[in-house]
């Protein structure tokens, strides 16, 4: 995890401390349905939870147990026992390490999911309150980079409100898919272990018992998490591009706030910068970038093997917490970011008319024109105006073979800007509902 692109909040979930909190409750919960059950004393349980439950677990001295023991949990377990004493011998009965591995990195991945929802709230109530504001601003819209039609500004956000919708949708689905968990013993046959320790651990974790498992909790649960994680990245670097093109110096229509002192260049000092947008792009990469060995993941050799370990304690912390820096970000740009419907004004007007060319194409094959005829017609007459050569209305009125089929009425009325925005009401009701 990097400090630069880290909030405390989510780099809490992937602390040692917090990973060994979770490992012991883990194991304390498993304690307690062994008691039930008869297997170890219900003294022993209690003793586990007293001696341990607000300890704060040494770190330093885990670490130092592990070099020689080459084994991460053992050495926890080691460490707990010098916490515990003579009772921890009742600790971990019936199981093995990757029922607490990967039990924890599910509650983790849970708790992250958490905190990415939130996020997602944030960066979706900034995109609508602003889609309101600007509803029906109106702005070209492009394809290929080019002039194409007229939109809103309105409507470019309410794209991204529509597609952050459908992220949020899957990370809640995401969400419950890694909340599982496997408290089956070495190979996942519960020989050693009754299932219903399982249940009750998964219950008190907020999880759900894995329906069947090997010696790990499949991956490809995983696999759908990072998936997911990535495809939110990828909708980001969407409207973080869509910025930066706005705020290029030739366009001008939308631009991220510059704050009292901010510097935009170290030699220019006129320089005002998309840098959180361009920011957002690389860092919708790395998130994207753990995908990858997500998906390698799922194929581990018969019941278990370890290949995924060593990538999961990178991709955990580092995807989630880039992610959420990234949301966070988004939304404060969005928050803040400055419009200019004067400038997108000048722009749909840049053209001299050429948005309008459809509405003439059509109206000419309506009153009888043959749709080639009527495209070279009008063509004809837009290829000056790319060239600044005179303005598109005065050039169809002067068109012989146009004035067989439209009045100079007819061709003013294709030329109204309005008629293009007739169904933003329609399209905003559909992605926000009827409020």
């Amino acid at each position: 995890m990097i400090p630069r692109y880290t909030r405390p909040e989510m780099a809490s979930i992937w602390e040692p401390q917090t990973r060994f909190k979770i490992w012991f409750e883990i194991e304390a919960h498993a304690a307690d349905a062994l008691a039930e059950l008869g297997v170890i004393p219900k003294e022993a349980a209690k003793t586990i939870w007293a001696k341990a439950k607000d300890a704060t677990f040494n770190v330093e001295r885990i670490d130092e147990i592990e070099r020689e023991t080459k084994h991460d949990v053992i050495a926890f377990l080691t460490h707990l026992a010098e916490i515990v004493g003579p009772e921890a011998r009742f600790v971990h009965q019936g199981m093995t390490s990757s029922d607490v591995l990967d039990t924890c990195l599910n509650v983790q991945l849970k708790r992250a999911a958490d905190l990415l929802i939130a996020d997602l709230d944030r960066v979706l109530a900034a995109l609508k309150t602003r889609a309101f504001e600007h509803k029906m601003t109106p702005t070209i819209g492009r394809s290929h980079g080019i002039h194409a039609e007229p939109v809103t500004f309105g409507l470019k956000l309410a794209y991204a409100h529509a597609e952050f919708s459908r992220a949020r949708a899957r990370l809640v689905a995401a969400r419950d898919e890694i909340s599982t968990c496997a408290i089956s013993g070495a190979v996942g046959t519960f020989a050693q272990i009754d299932p219903r320790v399982e249940e009750h651990v998964a219950k008190a974790m907020g999880l759900r018992p894995e329906p069947v498992s090997t010696q790990v909790i499949p991956r490809d649960r995983h696999a759908m998490y990072f998936a997911t994680l990535g495809v939110i990245a990828s909708s980001i670097e969407r409207l973080a591009v869509e910025i930066r093109h706005l705020q290029r110096t030739e366009v001008l229509e939308a631009e991220e706030f510059f704050s009292e002192g901010q510097k935009g260049s170290s030699a220019m000092p006129h320089k005002r910068n998309p840098v959180l947008s361009e920011n957002l792009s690389g860092l919708a990469r790395m998130v994207r970038a753990y995908v990858t060995p997500a998906l390698e993941n799922v194929a581990l050799w018969h019941e278990r093997d370890i290949s995924h370990s060593s990538a999961e304690r990178m991709m955990g912390p580092d995807a989630t917490v880039t992610l959420d820096f990234a949301l966070v970000r988004l939304a404060g740009l969005i928050e803040k970011l400055l419009v200019y419907p004067a400038n997108m004004q000048k722009n749909l007007d840049r053209l001299g008319g050429l948005v309008h060319s459809q509405r003439v194409l059509i109206a000419l094959t309506q009153k009888g024109a043959s749709r080639e005829d009527a495209y070279k017609f009008v063509q004809r007459n837009a290829m000056p105006v790319w060239r600044g050569e005179g303005d598109f209305q005065t050039l169809l009125k002067k068109d012989a073979d146009v004035k067989k089929y439209l009045t100079d009425a007819e061709i003013e009325e294709k030329f109204d800007l309005g008629y293009h925005l007739k169904h933003v009401d329609t399209i905003f009701k559909r992605v926000f509902g009827e409020a």
